[in-house]
């Protein structure tokens, strides 16, 4: 018996290659394809008689085959087929190219519906590659229900669902299968509980499933996707309140703040914490004092002060003898956070070591061998360990670990703080989010709603403003021309070539050819080749005398912290790189950024590029290059130009791009529908509302149906 959960295989006329096209699509099973949403409606409920039809218009007749057959053309080679219709007012034709085999379908006298777009040749009126339904053969002069026989079209006559496609697999296929699986499985259980549905006045799943795929009017798809949206968002939101409740449950060690020796931390650093920075490095303080995990997201703009708001955490645990780590995603950044912890505690007394794949060091013990620096986490000696997940492995232990500060790895969840107990200690770690990238702050709510918000606002006192300037072509020697003056003040210079992916380049969803999924596969190539070509210019001819570095993604992890430490060691002056230059990289004689083909990123992005210059007492500046002549990438230019506040433009990259600019829907696995949600505030207050009145209500063990859906999503869902 086929049910929902059944392989996709197990429906009727699904062999092999078909198989293959649908998981492209990433439909493997009958519920991935009842639940594989269209993205667009084309609307063909303007049904006409042939005589009442303008060139422009996109409509529907019912006619009559008089004649069909395919030809070949000449010029360009390719097969049309070409039909000759009429109803009772007048003749026209219809073409479909490419398409040979309609004619073993399409056959003269049959009656058909035909929708699309009506056009004009040489020959007259004419409709290109419309869609059609047959209705069926008669003798008569009317289509064969006109005589009370009722007749129901899915591709005709009046919004008409259009789907993510494959090459060879059509909208009009997809269409055919998801009727005919709505057909058999008519009682889809509805997993959100009655009193949500009434309250917030949501349709049911059966319903919305039908009207989001056959909707009779546009009220009725928005209706459905509003209810779609809806459950996905109470998943996610249901999701992370029970982690929060999980993480909550668990214990952890309670360490109440040294007052006097914070102060005397504060006191001792050369510059004056921001208020946003006081406020965020109390409120972890009074986290930590607390049995219960610590499950905060520390979040500011890019050179805010993250780390010496952790730092300030990490002091007051080692005066009361216990350890914390940093987690980095790479070993630069790893190396990174060590140098500045060891600036900022050298007045502390702590040993503070450094642990990645590559790297062993120990600031106490500077020659010190991998066996014997594990040796010491595990003895409780060293008390402050920065490393990458290399501090993640069996063989290292440590004593009584308190504190993990995770940066720019949001998702680190209690399994993975599970691993880095396997000491004597069974308390669960206190843990710190940092990210340094801008999130809404409806957003990070809904996304990170298992964890504590904190929010540094302020860049720190005496911190220069990056001039940032839109720059035209007709400019481009002159900013050539500065970058080298500021070399030749031992100044250096990042060179970002444009991204050119999937987000950027999918104007209509997900409607690809398979050619154009080729053509998308290769945009990490047309990436690499654009900074490769941008490489070679500036060596050869814009800068022969100067050391030049490349950056891109396909290289090793190895061959890429080398180019960044080179570039860090001053090795090298100018480094064109693509967008996968390091989050969080801090390069203090940098001060020139200059960013090729700006309008192909989001402003978010421009901004976080902009902050990887203006880190020391330098003044920096940053250059957007830009050939697009069109007012709306002026405005967005001109708005990173004129704002400093990551925030702010944060927001306004989230109503211009969506969410997917910070999390995509391939990293993320978050659903379509919710995540283009994501930018309706509304919706997402609606939907805290009705977590909050189910946890209130209800439990999720009272409902089987919610309890499975919420297993199956944390599977789909990946933060890591």
């Amino acid at each position: 018996m086929i049910s929902l959960d059944s392989p996709i295989e197990n429906l009727p006329g699904i062999g092999p290659k078909v198989l293959e096209k649908l998981h492209n699509l990433k439909i493997k099973s009958v519920h991935e394809l009842i639940f594989h949403f269209p993205f667009r409606y084309d609307d063909f409920s303007n049904i006409k008689n042939i005589a009442d039809l303008a060139v422009g218009e996109k409509a529907t007749i019912t006619a009559r085959i008089l004649n069909i057959g395919n030809k070949m053309t000449w010029k360009r080679r390719m097969t049309v087929t070409e039909a000759l219709l009429e109803d009772k007012t007048s003749p026209i034709r219809a073409v479909w190219f490419h398409q040979p085999y309609l004619i073993q379908s399409l056959k003269k006298e049959l009656w058909i519906n035909i929708s699309g777009k009506v056009s004009m040749d040489k020959m007259g009126l004419v409709f290109s590659n419309p869609t059609f339904e047959i209705l069926g053969s008669s003798e008569s002069e009317g289509p064969p229900f006109s005589e009370g026989r009722s007749f129901s079209a899915i591709h005709t006559g009046g919004l008409v669902a259009v789907y993510p496609e494959t090459q060879g697999l059509s909208s009009r296929w997809l269409r055919l299968k998801i009727k005919s699986a709505l057909d058999n499985f008519k009682n889809i259980p509805d997993f959100m509980p009655g009193f949500i549905l009434k309250s917030f006045d949501l349709i049911s799943l059966p319903k919305a499933l039908n009207q989001i795929h056959f909707p009779k009017t546009m009220e009725e798809a928005e209706s459905a996707r509003r209810r779609l949206a809806f459950q996905d968002l109470f998943l996610l939101q249901l999701y992370a309140q029970k982690e929060k409740e999980k993480i909550k449950s668990k214990s952890a060690v309670g360490i109440p703040a040294n007052i006097p020796l914070i102060k005397k931390f504060i006191s001792s650093l050369p510059f004056q914490l921001t208020n946003s920075q006081k406020i965020s490095a109390w409120q972890i303080l009074q986290d930590i004092s607390k049995p219960s995990p610590m499950n905060r997201l520390l979040e500011g703009d890019v050179g805010s002060g993250k780390t010496v708001v952790a730092a300030t955490a990490a002091l007051n645990l080692i005066s009361k003898g216990y350890q914390s780590a940093f987690l980095a995603p790479t070993e630069i950044l790893a190396t990174q956070h060590f140098k500045t912890l060891c600036g900022l505690l050298k007045n502390f007394s702590a040993d503070i070591a450094l642990l990645t794949a590559g790297r062993i060091y120990s600031l106490k013990h500077k020659e010190i061998s991998k066996k014997n620096l594990i040796k010491k986490i595990s003895d409780g000696e060293i008390k402050l360990v920065a490393g990458t997940h290399a501090l993640i492995q069996k063989e290292v232990k440590f004593k009584n670990l308190a504190l993990v500060v995770v940066d720019e790895q949001h998702r680190f969840g209690v399994e993975q703080r599970a691993a880095l107990l396997r000491g004597p200690a069974q308390q669960i770690p206190h843990l710190l989010s940092m990210t340094a990238t801008p999130i809404p702050r409806t957003l990070a709510l809904t996304l990170y709603g298992d964890l504590d918000l904190s929010l540094l606002k302020e860049l720190p006192k005496g911190r220069k403003k990056i001039i940032t300037k839109v720059v035209a072509p007709s400019n481009r020697e002159k900013a050539y021309d500065f970058i080298g003056n500021e070399i030749k003040k031992g100044r250096q210079a990042f060179v970002i070539c444009p991204r050119i992916d999937a987000e950027q380049t999918r104007t209509d969803a997900d409607n690809f050819s398979e050619n154009q999924r080729i053509d998308l596969r290769k945009s990490a190539w047309q990436e690499i080749r654009a900074a490769t070509k941008e490489y070679e210019k500036l060596s050869r001819e814009i800068f022969p005398h100067l050391k030049i570095g490349l950056l891109h993604g396909k290289m090793r992890p190895k061959e890429k912290e080398e180019t960044m430490c080179d570039f860090k060691n001053k090795k090298t002056d100018i480094l064109v790189s693509t967008s996968v230059v390091e989050v969080g990289i801090d390069i203090p004689n940098a001060s020139v950024m200059m960013i090729e083909g700006a309008d192909r990123f989001g402003l978010a992005q421009l901004h976080q590029f902009r902050g990887r210059v203006g880190r020391a007492e330098h003044q920096s500046y940053c250059f957007l290059f830009t050939d697009s002549p069109t007012k709306m990438t002026s405005a967005r230019l001109k708005a990173v130009a004129e704002c400093e506040d990551g925030f702010k433009l944060a927001e306004k990259d989230l109503q211009i791009r969506g969410p997917g600019q910070f999390f995509g829907k391939e990293q993320s696995g978050i659903p379509d529908l919710a995540m283009s949600s994501l930018k309706n505030p509304r919706m997402i207050e609606e939907v805290q509302q009705a977590v909050k009145m189910f946890i209130e209500k209800s439990k999720v063990d009272n409902h089987p149906h919610l309890k499975t859906q919420l297993a199956s999503f944390k599977q789909n869902i990946h933060w890591e």
